[in-house]
């Protein structure tokens, strides 16, 4: 019941060679006596304040913030030592967002009859993640009070050379980069956690994220009755043992992100695998996390619960299910598939997609098609979608690039064209 993904020691189609051992970067910090432990960053465009918890392993103190902008100090504020929290005001706030990915610095002191003891540096912005019923009725996603089309690729986060480890720092910036120079706004991460850094990049150069839950309890667990219906009950039940596991690792990823302003979706569970007490799970994680939204189950089973009600069909767009009092996503669809000789892990094995095509002409002129397609979906009500897949992984080659990151499969521009005008289309 451990959360292993698509790790599977028999690999094939979807599922991929398994990984052991440290695959991130871990660090040991020295610390003095007294030392700030966590930050935790809570924005409200609304009341144009931040929200500023500061934990400090300490008996007695102050602790300073000051929040900057280009090295200039915007605002300063201080509370003693076992102050819950600091509301401060932000004067002309800057919002985040994907097209204006504005961060301020920060900077937090422990002060000691005098002395700063203790210091960190960060940064933290002003974005709001919610929804609203629009002039048709539709329940729309928003960023910072505006209807948004949240517009990405299903994103693995595979390596070659490294299965879950990615060759450098630059290898996370560089898929993020070309994420958004083929015009697309989110990123769905799919059923991975990466190393910090990455989620660092999505803040800094601007791209909204939607994180999995890495699935666990996979192969005993899935039962898809649920997908165009709404259920009263899960169809499987796991373990104590499992469910508790799976409460203990989801609470230790939305803690470890919360402070990213580029997170904007929670999803517990991808399609049925392991996907349980699903209610209960759900309302967890909205009370959790109450600043975004939460897909319960992407392209699973359905339930009167969350933010989001998500479907999965390939290879090109459909809506087979409407939900009035949800926001409506295809959270999958695509996969035109295309190897490409001198870059597949496989020469000569099974390779797929779920549309085959011959060239990159093909390739491009498909994923216009299907995109097209879904641009008349949106007046019916779908509000986000999410194309698979970034790259190529293992035998699956229905990357927009290859699995080395080494070619390019489509026409970029005009990708990025039929990407942006689905990015814009509720503006």
């Amino acid at each position: 019941y451990i959360a292993t993904g698509k790790q599977t020691r028999e690999p094939q189609g979807i599922w991929y060679t398994p990984i052991s051992g440290i695959w991130q970067t871990i660090w040991f910090e020295p610390v003095p006596k007294s030392y700030i432990e966590k930050l935790t960053f809570t924005p409200n465009i609304d009341a144009s304040s931040l929200t500023v918890s500061v934990d400090v392993e300490s008996a007695q103190g102050e602790v300073m913030v000051q929040l900057l902008d280009k090295g200039n100090v915007v605002v300063t504020a201080s509370a003693p030592v076992g102050s819950s929290e600091m509301i401060i005001p932000i004067k002309d706030q800057h919002l985040w967002s994907p097209e204006d990915a504005f961060l301020y610095d920060v900077k937090v002191s422990l002060i000691q009859e005098g002395e700063e003891v203790d210091k960190v540096s960060s940064y933290a912005a002003m974005r709001k993640v919610s929804s609203v019923v629009d002039k048709d009725g539709h329940l729309r996603a928003q960023l910072n009070n505006k209807n948004y089309f949240m517009m990405g690729p299903l994103d693995q986060g595979w390596w070659p050379d490294g299965l879950y480890t990615t060759p450098s720092n630059e290898a996370l910036k560089f898929d993020i980069q070309k994420t958004k120079d083929l015009g697309f706004n989110t990123i769905r991460k799919h059923i991975k956690i990466e190393p910090e850094c990455w989620y660092y990049y999505c803040d800094l150069l601007g791209m909204l994220v939607w994180q999995d839950m890495p699935s666990g309890d996979i192969h005993n667990m899935t039962e898809w009755s649920g997908r165009w219906t709404f259920l009263e009950k899960d169809p499987k039940q796991r373990s104590e043992a499992s469910m508790n596991q799976h409460y203990s690792d989801w609470e230790a990823i939305i803690d470890q992100l919360y402070n990213h302003p580029s997170i904007a979706v929670w999803v517990p569970y991808n399609e049925a695998w392991g996907q349980f007490n699903t209610i209960e799970v759900t309302q967890w994680t909205q009370k959790k996390d109450t600043t975004i939204l939460v897909n319960a189950a992407s392209g699973g089973n359905n339930f009167n619960v969350g933010d989001i009600i998500d479907q999965h069909h390939y290879p090109s767009p459909k809506m087979e299910f409407y939900a009035k009092d949800f926001i409506n996503v295809l959270g999958e669809y695509g996969g035109i598939g295309l190897p490409v000789q001198g870059h597949m892990w496989q020469e000569n094995g099974p390779n797929w997609g779920y549309v085959e095509s011959e060239n990159n002409d093909a390739v491009t002129n498909t994923y216009v098609e299907y995109a097209n397609m879904l641009l008349d979906l949106v007046p019916q009500g779908y509000s986000a979608g999410i194309y698979t897949q970034t790259t190529d992984v293992e035998v699956e080659v229905n990357g927009l690039m290859t699995y080395d990151r080494k070619i390019v499969k489509v026409d970029e521009a005009k990708v990025r064209e039929v990407n942006q005008k689905l990015c814009k289309s509720l503006e």
